[in-house]
């Protein structure tokens, strides 16, 4: 059976926030953080970006690195990506789950909010493994799952916080470090603070909108005006800040998002 044939097909663009779509700030400037957080790792190295969605990150990657390899698993997000970078990156359709690359033959892999939707981030890990050189390094950005008011995503299967993160890489003997970005008790308006409740009664009751369309008229009550969410990002578009280092061990609920350095011995 071939990588391609062991895809079950997913629409995951109705539930994808793409280039040109309205965001909020804060979304706006998260895209924009776990890059500019990833460069150091990819400083010329050779990097893979998994799950690449619309390739917001890609222009920017590929200043550093020495080699830059993409993918998605949508068709339908790889040709909005396409569209924009045309002949200045190239992309593949695949499976994380299924690496379509040889061994041994990048540096650095990243998985950044996708890692949710993985039937099995386990076997994403052994790819990982496999196609990474010695010292190589998994980056990961995800939401996080312990904060009160936490909305899983349609289609996610598991949601990884600085626990369970820990857990799957050391099963496959790879040592990690987490860090937190977006505290939820930053300068923020009123409103966001007391929209926090609603949230969580929401997403319990059923009532939040499932697709990236129908969450857009949530997101303008709770924030306010929105922003374009970038085809592409460039430096300096937002102050930056090193996330914080996080203790293993314990769950996070202070950081809206959880980073994951993950680095073979």
């Amino acid at each position: 059976m071939s990588d391609q044939s062991r895809m079950v097909e997913v629409d995951y663009f109705p539930i994808t926030e793409t280039a040109g779509d309205d965001v909020s700030q804060e979304q706006y400037e998260r895209i924009c953080h776990r890059y500019y957080w990833a460069e150091k790792y990819c400083v010329r190295k050779q990097v893979l970006e998994v799950a690449c969605g619309t390739g917001q990150g890609l222009g920017y990657l590929s200043k550093f690195s020495n080699r830059l390899s993409s993918g998605d698993y949508s068709s339908d997000i790889l040709k909005i990506a396409k569209a924009h970078y045309k002949n200045r990156m190239s992309f593949s359709r695949f499976d994380a789950q299924f690496l379509p690359y040889r061994d041994n033959l990048f540096d650095v892999v990243i998985l950044f909010e996708a890692i949710y939707y993985l039937p099995s981030a386990e076997r994403f890990v052994s790819e990982c493994r496999r196609v990474l050189r010695k010292d190589g390094i998994v980056l990961i950005a995800t939401a996080n799952k312990d904060l009160y008011d936490f909305n899983p995503s349609p289609y996610s299967h598991q949601y990884y916080g600085v626990v369970e993160l820990e857990a799957l890489f050391s099963k496959k003997g790879v040592s990690v470090e987490c860090f937190g970005n977006t505290p939820i008790d930053r300068n923020v308006p009123l409103r966001q603070h007391i929209s926090r409740p609603l949230k969580k009664l929401a997403v319990k009751t059923g009532l939040m909108p499932k697709t990236a369309h129908g969450k857009k008229f949530f997101k303008k009550i709770v924030f306010g005006q929105l922003v374009t969410m970038p085809a592409e990002i460039e430096a300096h578009m937002i102050p930056y800040q090193d996330p914080v280092q996080l203790p293993l061990g314990c769950s996070d609920s202070i950081y809206k998002v959880i980073y994951c350095a993950a680095k073979l011995a």
